[in-house]
């Protein structure tokens, strides 16, 4: 008699519901995500197996990798059975799922416009569940020379210090910015903080010969163009 694949050790299961024999004998395709994820971990707990363990995260989550890919590593050590080692698998893998499609999606190399700033964003701030604030420094050939985080904040803010995007954009030496934060509300609106923000960025970069080229409210569905709506 073999051991229930909801619960127990999966020595204990027979050789066809092992992940890892299932993968050898049909190929990765075959396994579900609650069994790939098992092989990662590794392991469950006495009354539960990896896969019915990583079932239940992913259930938690809608069975859906991009809800998953947003959480935390405390989070992921809350479920009974993952520790700090498990969680961190678990984390670089979504992390090499989002760079792969990064990479498949190709890269931009250059932003002349709101839609091309927007799609480079996606592989940075997709799914997020907090807000962050970004920067994007440019040559005068508009091509992008780096793209970097300037701060994290909560669910509805985050604080922004000009003096780090002015010292990344000199140590760039890049003559434009593109201003870009995320609204985990979906709406895609500025906040009268936004707009001052964009009008303080603004007055700071003439001065010192580094242009605003644009500032983009980022949401997963659409997103807000200063540029566009005649704001800068």
């Amino acid at each position: 008699m073999t051991t229930s694949p909801e619960s127990g050790g999966i020595k204990g299961w027979s050789e066809d519901d092992r992940p890892r024999e299932k993968l050898a004998l049909k190929g990765q395709s075959a396994l579900s995500l609650a069994e790939l994820l098992a092989i990662l971990i590794g392991s469950g707990t006495r009354e539960k197996s990896a896969v019915a363990l990583c079932r239940d995260i992913l259930s938690d989550h809608g069975d859906d990798l991009a809800n998953l890919a947003t959480v935390t590593r405390d989070q992921l050590q809350s479920y009974k059975g993952v520790g700090p080692a498990k969680a961190t698998t678990i984390l670089a893998a979504l992390e090499l799922a989002r760079r792969m499609r990064s990479a498949k999606g190709g890269k931009v190399e250059k932003i002349t416009n709101s839609s091309e700033a927007y799609r480079h964003m996606h592989q940075y701030l997709a799914h997020l569940k907090h807000e962050e604030f970004w920067i994007i420094l440019l040559n005068r050939a508009m091509k992008v020379l780096a793209t970097r985080q300037v701060s994290q904040g909560g669910l509805s803010a985050t604080v922004v210090d000009p003096k780090v995007i002015f010292t990344a954009a000199l140590q760039e030496s890049a003559t434009a910015v593109v201003l870009v934060h995320n609204h985990p509300s979906g709406r895609a609106v500025p906040s009268e903080a936004d707009r001052a923000l964009t009008r303080k960025l603004t007055l700071a970069g003439q001065h010192m010969e580094i242009k605003i080229n644009d500032h983009i409210i980022y949401t997963d569905d659409a997103y807000f163009s200063f540029n566009d709506r005649g704001m800068l």
